[in-house]
């Protein structure tokens, strides 16, 4: 007899146990889904990409309202629930009761809000789901100054997706070094210098005394008198267990909802699960137990009682692109060892706490590929002396001699944990590739190993390897999209081999499946077009991304943002007032500096867009393609126009790259960067393309990254003139046009192609001379004002927005 199942909260826990119970036996509940949130289950491990602007929502979705029809769930999102009624099983919503035979409270974690006065300010927000991470965007969008209070692991995600959208940060942290849940001092002394170098202020042993405003957050007041500005305060200093509902109801509650081995709270129908629970005096926030529990109480509902065990848990994590590790206890303490392994050139740390002949503690940052490995050591109690002088080197190194990497996978034992995140270990891989597993989408598919934070890839395609032997092959590239078989690479290496020179040819001669092709292929094979054949190719419009085609950025509300180009970042005062006098005539909510030296106008109505297109023209103003995958910004500093350091004009060099590269398509978008010398004010060093200027000359770099992977330019080549440093830039933009796949930036195409190879085209002078006049020539086609034609064109009949097949993709 199917059982009415009630679920309170649509969380990562509580999904975990719907998702087995339809897997299971999918007839046995009629379940009923209450969230407070307006939407279902959504992976919150990734909501810092979506906070930086690196993923969107859609991305991190793991139940939608599809998955939920197909399994018979009744969702009631949206609604808080009021009460639960014990004595006659039923929940009280808002919008009307909910009878159960069996109730799970999902209820989840709230985040504290420290006791200081103006906590309830307008300005003062919490981190911890969608709601909180889009209010933090909306704020970014007025720029200013944030506070984030708190230095932990949702602190920093906070404040680097805070800098990444353009905001001065600042994290104050109480105690005396960041993450120290996590990390030693040494470690965290190196994630801080991290994080300062991508802008972010650090303030540890700062105690917060006061959030400062009259109608809303305005400063940060510290207990030793210091007053930080602020326009946003971000509260990340902890979570509680949310029990005011099992408070309410009668059921047991110490710091969370006490539970048994099977979940099971003090009423026998009623089951709690998450991080609202409590069990044998243990609270829970990483993922892996959330897990555990999950899948113990949807054995226990469908008649397999199973019990939870609390299990060491390692930590495995990444923030803003640093990679952290630690296990055990690491804490100092009698009759404790320390080997420390530094690498100060590479930012690596290794840290392994040994007591008698056993390792009880590991810390690692830079490098955490081993820890793994010293987790399963650490876990199982094992004997280390034998191995002592090789054990901060990691398993390949046993022996006392480097082994090959498969052999250090195969002396895990079976019980070794792989995935943290779902708790899978080694021999529920194994056996998973035994019986058919091939492929690593096959094995997230039936354990969910690599499936969540994806840290375990790695491992676990060498579980592939070392099982399979010989019949193992290495991942083949995966197709461009389902309309074909091919990679990119393949679809552009038959384009130029068979000389298609129009999508038609590409659909019919490569043997695509679909008639026109679709949403994900079309503009990558629109761009491939376009630089291959720039004489015989005309641009597609409606293969392109919808900002793209409206030549603005659309925003969430489905207004644009327009940025006009300041070429190398230099105006005056006529481009000033016409961009003012915009903002006035059509009502534009927000003018913001951006951090490439432009000026943007957020919040221009659809119908506006050709208007306003036609004004700033009118004052000179062309488009700064803050929408294309082109070149968007060079960043210049003044150089040698006004600055006492600077060594060439890095401003007029900037400027005269600007206007030969602009309107350039790419695979990705471009920034470039120009300083006038080794302090490096237009931040060259993190550029796509970034030039230093010496007394000597040029030093040109590439591939450099300042979003959720940082990354410094590579030396590409030192020239003693200006027009050899022009010439290399356009030769390596032209380069990068002929051979990078669409929507690689320049630095994850160089990690393909690697910096030699490029540097033995870009040096030879017959191959730059031709890489040179290939661009020369699809800029004689290609660069124009997509402004003034729009205002010639479309002022009179604009359509408003419509098609936005394209924009997901994006």
């Amino acid at each position: 007899m199917t059982q009415k199942l009630v679920i309170i909260g649509a969380g990562m826990a509580s999904g975990r146990v719907i998702e087995t119970l339809v897997d299971t036996d999918p007839g046995a509940y009629d379940i009923t889904l209450f969230n407070a949130e307006p939407r279902g289950n959504y992976n919150r491990i990734m909501l810092s990409p979506v906070l930086s602007g690196e993923k969107t929502y859609e991305e991190i979705v793991t139940h939608d309202d599809d998955w939920y029809a197909r399994h018979d769930v009744t969702c009631r999102f949206g609604e808080h629930v009021i009460g639960i009624d014990r004595g006659r099983k039923v929940v009280v919503g808002q919008n009307g009761e909910a009878p159960y035979d069996k109730l799970i409270v999902a209820t989840g974690s709230a985040p504290f809000i420290i006791p200081v006065p103006g906590r309830d300010l307008p300005g003062v927000i919490t981190y911890r789901d969608l709601d909180d991470t889009n209010a933090m965007i909306d704020a970014a969008r007025q720029g200013g100054k944030a506070v984030v209070i708190g230095g932990g692991l949702l602190g920093l995600e906070a404040a680097a997706g805070l800098a990444e959208r353009g905001i001065k940060v600042t994290v104050v942290h109480l105690m005396g070094h960041l993450m120290e849940r996590q990390l030693d001092e040494a470690a965290g002394y190196l994630l801080r210098g991290d994080l300062e170098r991508r802008g972010i202020t650090i303030r540890t042993g700062a105690s917060t005394k006061a959030i400062l405003g009259e109608d809303r957050a305005e400063a940060v007041l510290l207990e030793d008198g210091v007053t930080l500005g602020a326009d946003l305060v971000v509260m990340a200093v902890g979570i509680r267990p949310e029990t005011r509902l099992a408070t309410d109801a009668g059921l047991a509650v110490a710091r969370g909802i006490e539970v048994d081995a099977h979940m099971q709270t003090s009423d026998p129908d009623i089951y709690a699960v998450g991080e609202c629970v409590e069990y044998d005096g243990h609270l829970f926030g990483l993922v892996a137990p959330l897990y555990d529990q999950a899948g113990v109480l949807a054995r226990t509902l469908t008649g397999a009682p199973d019990a939870f065990v609390v299990r060491d848990i390692a930590t495995k994590l990444k923030v803003t692109g640093c990679d952290l590790f630690s296990a055990g206890d690491f804490a100092d303490g009698p009759g404790r060892e320390d080997i420390v392994f530094r690498d100060p050139a590479r930012g690596i740390y290794k840290r392994l706490v040994i007591e008698g002949d056993r390792l009880v503690g590991a810390v690692m940052y830079g490098d955490t590929a081993d820890g793994n490995w010293f987790f399963g050591l650490i876990k199982d109690g094992t004997e280390i002396d034998e191995m002592r002088d090789t054990l901060i080197f990691g398993p390949a190194y046993q022996g006392g001699t480097r082994a090959d990497p498969l052999s250090a996978v195969a002396a895990l034992p079976r019980d070794a944990e792989i995935c943290g995140c779902n708790g899978i270990c080694k021999g529920t891989i194994v056996d998973a590739i035994e019986g058919g597993a091939t492929d690593l989408g096959a094995i997230r598919a039936q354990t969910r190993a690599s499936a969540s934070c994806g840290t375990c890839t790695g491992l676990v395609e060498q579980l592939l390897q070392m099982t399979m032997g010989e019949g193992f092959e290495m991942p083949a590239a995966q197709p461009i999209c389902g309309c074909c078989d091919l990679t990119h690479e393949d679809v552009r290496r038959l384009i130029k081999a068979q000389k298609l020179k129009s999508q038609a040819a590409v659909w019919q001669e490569l043997g695509w499946k679909t008639p026109n092709g679709c949403h994900v292929c079309r503009p990558a094979v629109n761009f491939y077009l376009l630089a291959d054949w720039p004489l015989d190719y005309r641009d597609d419009p409606q293969s392109r991304f919808v900002n793209e085609r409206k030549h603005a950025n659309i925003q969430k509300d489905g207004t644009f943002s327009v940025v006009p180009r300041m070429w190398g970042g230099i105006t005056n005062a006529g481009e000033l007032r016409a961009i003012a006098d915009a903002a006035d005539k059509y009502n534009v909510p927000t003018v913001k500096v951006t951090g490439g030296q432009r000026i943007d106008l957020l919040g221009v109505r659809g119908e506006d867009l050709p208007h306003i297109w036609a004004d700033l023209n009118k004052a000179g103003l062309v488009s700064g393609h803050a929408y294309s995958k082109g070149l968007r910004t060079v960043k210049t500093c003044v150089g040698t126009d006004h600055c006492r350091f600077g060594t060439q004009d890095s401003t007029g060099l900037g400027i005269r790259l600007e206007q030969l590269l602009w309107g350039s398509w790419t695979p990705h978008k471009v920034k470039l960067g120009v300083s006038g010398c080794p302090r490096n004010c237009a931040e060259a060093t993190c550029k796509d393309i970034g030039i230093i200027c010496v007394d000597s000359g040029y030093q040109v770099g590439v591939g450099g990254a300042a979003g959720m992977d940082v990354k410094e330019t590579e030396r590409l080549i030192d020239v003693a003139t200006e027009a050899e440093a022009i010439e290399v830039t356009v030769a390596f933009v032209q380069l990068y046009r002929e051979n990078a796949r669409y929507l690689d930036r320049p630095y994850k195409w160089l990690g393909k192609v690697g910096l030699d190879w490029v540097k033995e085209r870009i040096m030879n002078a017959d191959e730059r001379a031709r890489l040179i006049g290939a661009f020369e020539l699809s800029q004689s086609i290609y660069r124009k004002d997509p402004w003034a034609e729009q205002a010639q064109t479309r002022a009179a009949s604009y359509a408003p927005l419509a098609d936005l097949t394209l924009e997901a993709a994006e």
